[in-house]
């Protein structure tokens, strides 16, 4: 029996990516651990796709549908330009729980500047909550400007506003009155508001506009897991200093709540960037003009060095994700 949330990495490689053999000379990124998007060569340009579920979430699953691909194409520097969005509904799902959920998912592709271009709607036995799968595109000149193949040791690993603030949006929406024995009513509106922060957009676009040596969204595994699996895509190592990455107060109080580690929290809303010493202010600059904080947590290594973490001084080597810890919380 495997458990709830992505495969892990090792079994994804063996029983997905091992089986697809056949190749067709016009894509020019395929599945792989650490890649967001595929890429393929429409001859002027470079088509970026990214398909993605939502099926943690309830109360706002319109909304993050549209930012979870988003934030992916995103991650290769570009802005999406259309979504589709299949929607598989439980039965006893009424008008009103459809209308709600695309008047979340229009109102939120309009804010990311996307349109919605398509998709499927059912009502479903096969699910006993709702689940949505999204695919985003986007157009791109120059797939390879912020390419991982560009990273090496010494380069800067940036991250994007705050650890844990999607994972902490969602517990704080969909168990709210759990949450009340540990968080203040303003401290859970906090929270609740981080969901309107899950979007990587503005930020990939202007770091990408500078050039990149790589961009990853940290979704299923946290910041922890996106750093795995960003270096493990190039063969690369790292070194990240917890004390460096940011992480608001009450997201902590639900982690600790929940027996949760933030670090391996779903966090939609940050981008790693890792970014060279000679772009590295440029894309700061680039990243903070577009009114989004952005912090440097560490450094690439050699594959030799291994990921490691760094606290107090004691290095750990970095594991690769398993389950996300929102599932602790979420059932």
């Amino acid at each position: 029996m495997l458990e709830i949330g992505k495969i892990d990495s090792e079994l994804l490689k063996k029983i997905v990516f091992d089986k697809i053999t056949y190749r067709r000379p016009e894509v020019k990124t395929r599945p792989g651990i650490g890649e967001d998007c595929a890429v393929v060569d429409f001859g002027q340009c470079d088509c970026v796709m990214s398909t993605d579920p939502i099926t943690a979430a309830v109360n706002e699953i319109g909304r993050l549908a549209i930012h979870i691909t988003c934030n992916d194409i995103a991650s290769n520097g570009v802005r999406p330009v259309g979504i589709m969005l299949a929607a598989m509904l439980p039965p006893g799902t009424t008008e009103e729980d459809i209308a709600l959920m695309m008047e979340q998912a229009g109102k939120t592709a309009a804010q990311v500047q996307v349109e919605i271009i398509g998709g499927h709607t059912e009502i479903t036995a096969a699910v006993n909550k709702p689940v949505i799968v999204s695919t985003a595109i986007g157009i791109s000149r120059d797939s390879e400007k912020n390419s991982h193949k560009n990273m090496k040791p010494g380069d800067a690993i940036l991250l994007t506003k705050r650890a844990g603030i999607e994972g902490a949006g969602v517990i704080a929406n969909d168990n709210e009155e759990e949450l009340k024995e540990v968080l203040t009513d303003e401290e859970l509106e906090i929270a609740k508001g981080f969901l309107n922060e899950v979007s990587v957009v503005e930020e990939g676009v202007a770091a990408g506009s500078v050039g990149t040596c790589g961009m990853h969204d940290v979704t299923e595994g946290g910041v922890l897991g996106a750093i795995w699996e960003m270096c493990t895509v190039e063969g690369k190592g790292a070194l990240v200093y917890k004390d460096r990455i940011p992480v608001d107060s009450v997201t902590e109080k639900i982690a600790k709540f929940y027996d949760i580690d933030w670090l391996r929290l779903i966090s939609s809303g940050c981008m790693l960037i890792v970014a060279s010493s000679e772009k590295k202010d440029a894309v700061v600059k680039a990243v903070e003009d577009a009114g989004v904080a952005i912090s440097e947590i560490g450094v690439i290594a050699s594959p030799e060095d291994g990921i490691m973490i760094e606290e107090n001084g004691i290095k750990s080597p970095v594991e690769p994700p398993a389950s996300d810890e929102l599932y602790k919380a979420v059932k």
